[in-house]
């Protein structure tokens, strides 16, 4: 009995818990049914709202891309119916040039029809007047064989034969004026030739360009240069290739040469030993060969600072070297190196007024008297052997031709050779450049206007920029103008027979006719 009452009671227990889980389930399952129900309708009206916003989105951008799309059709319309416009007026501007020249065609063409029938009435008149001139010529043959007696073959012959004895006569004076030329022509070169040889080698060197003094502390001194039995003035020479005179001139020695540089050699080495004290013939070779090298080095800085002054780059060092050998070399009293430099800036103020390359002609202008640095040891012009030089070191052809035509005596083949030609002549001859006394100057500039005034016609002449130019006034009424012409050829064709003068001398001749009346 008790295991039954037990029995049902756990099978009670067991309905009671059936029954309370199957309702527990079931409302736990209605709240979740509930709630995911209710996150649906979120889910769907977030969804919803998306949709939305992205058609909302999408309405913009398309009606953004719309206005985007209208700009640009628009912007490119406009632009279309701009180049329509430029278009048709280019078209209208081109019809308008045609019906402009089409109209000068039918003027001109109405002018050749007009000129032609001119032409045409011309040549007929001429026709007429040539047969009535043909008419008029044989009737005065016929006058003139009835007044001479003379056939008109006879008459040929006679004019024939006098006209042949004029040629003789002419071509026996152009003969003698070729010969005479000739001569002239041969004296000329040969005078050119001994000038360009002393040029070469003696004129440069004037007084103080071959001789140095070296100042003495005292005349004992002397003695010690010339040494024991003269083997210290004779080691000094053989090491320096200078002449050293010791005279009865008060403390000073002079040295003599025509190469300055190893002159400069031998005055700085002497010093050196004078300074010193010691002197005897090891002692001065010794010295002297460290001046050279020292001279080395300074002709170096001399070339590098020319061409930094001048402003020109990538020069051969051994061209640098030639450069400043340049500035112990002298040319009329002029220093060569300076003149290169000046020659160099002149060039450079031409080319540049021409609109040509300035640094080339700057190069040009300071390598043009590279020659004169070694000119004494090789034969040839020194622009010859100055355009050898530049070839050796890597030049190109423009400056080797400008090089070797700057005196003329190679064409040149471009402009920088006449540039050249200019610059040096201008740097040469400008007053003060060379070495020229105040009397020369005046005697020549007298001489000049000499020459004009010689001439008939002429009233006054006056010679400017420094016996560069003549100014020759002539009278009116004895000269006319195609007589000036003959006159100004004859007075350059006098100075250039009877005057020596470097460049050129430029003759201007002046023809003016005032007339001057006074109301009263």
């Amino acid at each position: 009995m008790a295991n039954t009452i037990s029995m049902l009671i756990g099978i009670f227990v067991a309905v009671v818990f059936f029954v309370s889980g199957y309702i527990y389930r079931r409302f736990v399952a209605e709240k979740k049914i509930v709630g995911a129900e209710q996150r649906a309708k979120e889910i769907l009206q977030d969804a919803d709202r998306y949709v939305q916003a992205k058609k909302k989105e999408a309405g913009l951008e398309a009606k953004d891309l719309l206005y985007k799309t209208r700009i640009e059709f628009e912007k490119e319309s406009k632009d279309r119916r701009q180049e329509l416009l430029n278009l048709e007026r280019r078209l209208i501007q081109r019809e308008e040039n045609l019906e402009r020249k089409l109209d000068l065609l039918e003027k001109k063409e109405r002018e050749v029809s007009q000129r032609g029938r001119q032409f045409a009435e011309k040549e007929k008149l001429n026709e007429q007047k040539e047969h009535e001139l043909n008419q008029l010529i044989l009737e005065e043959k016929d006058k003139l064989q009835r007044v001479s007696g003379l056939s008109s073959e006879e008459a040929r012959k006679i004019l024939l034969q006098h006209m042949e004895d004029e040629v003789r006569y002419d071509a026996n004076l152009m003969i003698k004026r070729i010969e005479d030329e000739a001569k002239d022509t041969a004296d000329k070169k040969a005078k050119h030739l001994i000038s360009l040889a002393i040029q070469r080698c003696a004129a440069e060197h004037t007084v103080e360009s071959t001789v140095s003094v070296v100042s003495l502390p005292n005349d004992d001194m002397k003695g010690r240069i010339i040494g024991r039995e003269g083997r210290n003035i004779r080691a000094l020479e053989v090491a320096t290739g200078i002449d050293v005179i010791i005279d009865d001139t008060p403390e000073a020695v002079t040295l003599s040469g025509f190469d300055s540089i190893r002159r400069e050699i031998a005055r700085l080495s002497l010093e050196r030993l004078i300074t010193n004290g010691r002197i005897h013939p090891a002692r001065i070779e010794e010295v002297v060969e460290k001046v050279k090298k020292e001279m080395d080095q300074s002709l170096k800085e001399e070339g590098e600072k020319a061409v930094f002054d001048v402003g020109v780059q990538r020069i051969h060092p051994e061209v640098v070297k030639l450069l400043g050998r340049l500035r112990y070399r002298t040319s009329y009293g002029q220093n060569v190196l300076q003149h290169a430099k000046e020659v160099a800036f002149l060039m450079s103020l031409l080319a540049g007024e021409l609109e040509f390359d300035v640094n080339l002609a700057k190069r040009i202008g300071l390598l043009h008297d590279l020659g004169k640095a070694v000119d004494h040891d090789m034969e040839g012009t020194h622009a010859g052997i100055g355009s050898d030089l530049a070839r050796k070191y890597g030049e190109n052809d423009t400056v080797l031709n400008a090089i070797a035509a700057h005196h003329n005596e190679v064409e040149s083949k471009s402009i920088y050779g006449v540039l050249v030609q200019a610059a040096d002549a201008i740097s040469a001859t400008r007053p003060g450049a060379r070495r020229e006394t105040l009397e020369s100057y005046i005697k020549r500039l007298t001489k000049l206007e000499s020459i004009a005034d010689s001439f008939k016609g002429v009233d006054k002449a006056f010679a400017i920029q420094a016996g560069r130019e003549i100014r020759v006034i002539v009278k009116p009424d004895k000269i006319g103008d195609q007589e000036s012409v003959i006159l100004s050829r004859d007075i350059a064709k006098r100075i250039e027979n009877e005057l020596d003068y470097p460049g050129q001398i430029k003759v201007t001749v002046i023809r003016e006719k005032r007339v001057v009346e006074y109301a009263k």
